[in-house]
């Protein structure tokens, strides 16, 4: 998926270390000390958590503008990449952008300090509203202002599925309509479980990375690639560029593989206690959010349904769900910080931080097991040809999305007005997610003050 168009054009900058690939010594931050480039780090990213509202599409764009643009932090070339590394891996794609591209120079520790930075102001407001909203309001019968954040929220998931589509090539968007129709199946049989998204969508995305793959050695590929995976003829010749990256981020193949390893302890070790029937609140509220978060590629829009499945009514009523949802989305930085309103509310302060870990630890974990990885099949062609498919197919999967969370979230004619009216403003008049929100709470509040629309839909 391409980041930059002509609407959004991207900088080169002018830092001659950032802008020669062969030239490895002219910018002296390369070889400082760690802990000085842990200080850059600091420095450029502190902000991000604080200004970056809209969701993961609007913080892609704003990333480009700080980092590469502004910053001149990392090359174009190579923030594309690790855009596309992280929509082909679980968990939320902006938050692996900003722990890669901050690891590149800080290496862990930098990355991690990154993530601590980017996460924290939303994640302290979300668990503050999941403790004390419900003890001011009755869920039952929520204040008018409420009425108009679940179609206010669907609104902005519809611009986010319709702004991803728009990359797609032609064989992208087969693969995405194939995810779509295959993801809406199985959340409306009666005959098909509902839990079956746990296979059918990682199948479904690998499935589109092994498409794209062998389409891409065709003599006449329906796909559009940057090169044919048929010039990969031997191992790629490491420039400059690449082995100051190397050795910046700080981390060998071996590494990867104990941090994938990790990954794999802790996904099948939860899942294995909760089968076995180990009864802890905690560790419930860790399986479901750990198992959530190994399983979605591609964004965070996808986690919505897979959560709705999981929570409600167990935990919370739809209408709680979806407050919390509008909620999380109007809020700067990572849209998984909805998970501690989730565990929040349904285990206080302990839940909340219990479900951001359980979420967030996938994505974070997996995109340090890849690093190492990335910087050697950065140049190969077949390693670019399946995060094509794999985003592609995460696409569909939020296309299906937007069909079925519609039809939980509008239910009369004055929903559905919120819903066209705000996602006009902020698909045509470029409003942010914040404002989005804010305008779906004072209609669906004047529809309810004089008991307007409310015919079911």
């Amino acid at each position: 998926m391409k980041v930059a168009d002509e609407e959004t054009p991207l900088v080169k900058g002018k830092n001659p270390s950032i802008d020669n690939d062969d030239d490895a010594s002219h910018d002296s931050r390369d070889f400082e000390p760690l802990m000085d480039r842990v200080k850059d780090v600091i420095k450029v990213y502190w902000s991000l958590g604080f200004i970056a509202f809209g969701g993961p599409t609007a913080h892609i764009g704003i990333f480009q503008d700080h980092l590469v643009r502004f910053h001149q932090w990392l090359k174009e070339d190579l923030f594309l990449e690790l855009f596309a590394l992280g929509q082909g891996l679980p968990g939320p794609t902006s938050t692996q952008l900003l722990i890669s591209t901050a690891a590149t120079h800080g290496g862990v520790l930098g990355g991690s300090i990154a993530f601590l930075m980017w996460s924290l102001p939303g994640f302290i407001v979300l668990t503050t509203a999941s403790l004390f909203l419900y003890g001011i309001i009755d869920p039952s019968n929520p204040p008018i202002w409420l009425l108009g954040v679940p179609p206010a929220a669907v609104a902005l998931i519809f611009k986010a599925f319709y702004g991803f589509a728009q990359k797609l090539d032609t064989l992208g968007v087969a693969l995405a309509m194939l995810a779509c129709a295959v993801s809406v199946l199985i959340n409306h049989d009666e005959n098909i479980p509902s839990n079956s998204s746990q296979i059918v969508y990682p199948v479904l995305l690998f499935g589109g990375g092994l498409l794209t793959y062998l389409d891409a050695h065709r003599s006449k590929p329906i796909g559009t690639y940057s090169k044919s995976p048929g010039q990969d003829d031997g191992p790629v010749v490491q420039t400059a560029l690449d082995r100051k990256l190397g050795y910046k981020i700080g981390m060998e193949i071996r590494h990867g593989i104990f941090m994938f390893l990790l990954w794999l302890v802790l996904l099948v070790g939860s899942i294995a206690l909760v089968n076995r029937g180990y009864d802890n609140k905690y560790l419930e509220i860790f399986e479901i959010f750990y198992r959530t978060g190994s399983l979605v590629f591609g964004g965070g829009v996808v986690i919505v349904p897979m959560l709705q499945n999981e929570v409600v009514p167990k935990w919370m009523t739809d209408d709680q769900f979806f407050q919390g949802l509008g909620l999380a989305q109007s809020m700067p930085g990572p849209f998984f910080n909805f998970a501690s309103f989730l565990g929040g509310t349904y285990a206080g302060l302990p839940g909340a931080i219990v479900a951001n870990l359980g979420l967030m630890a996938p994505g974070f974990i997996l995109i340090f097991a890849m690093l190492p990885f990335w910087s050697k099949a950065r140049h190969y062609a077949w390693f670019q040809a399946i995060i094509k498919g794999l985003n592609a197919s995460a696409i569909g999967l939020i296309g299906g999305g937007c069909v079925f969370l519609y039809a939980k979230s509008v239910r009369d004619a004055a929903d559905a007005i919120v819903f066209v009216l705000c996602g006009g403003l902020a698909s045509f008049y470029k409003f942010g997610a914040p404002q989005t929100i804010a305008m779906g709470a004072l209609i669906g509040a004047g529809f309810a003050a004089f008991n307007l629309g409310h015919l079911p839909y």
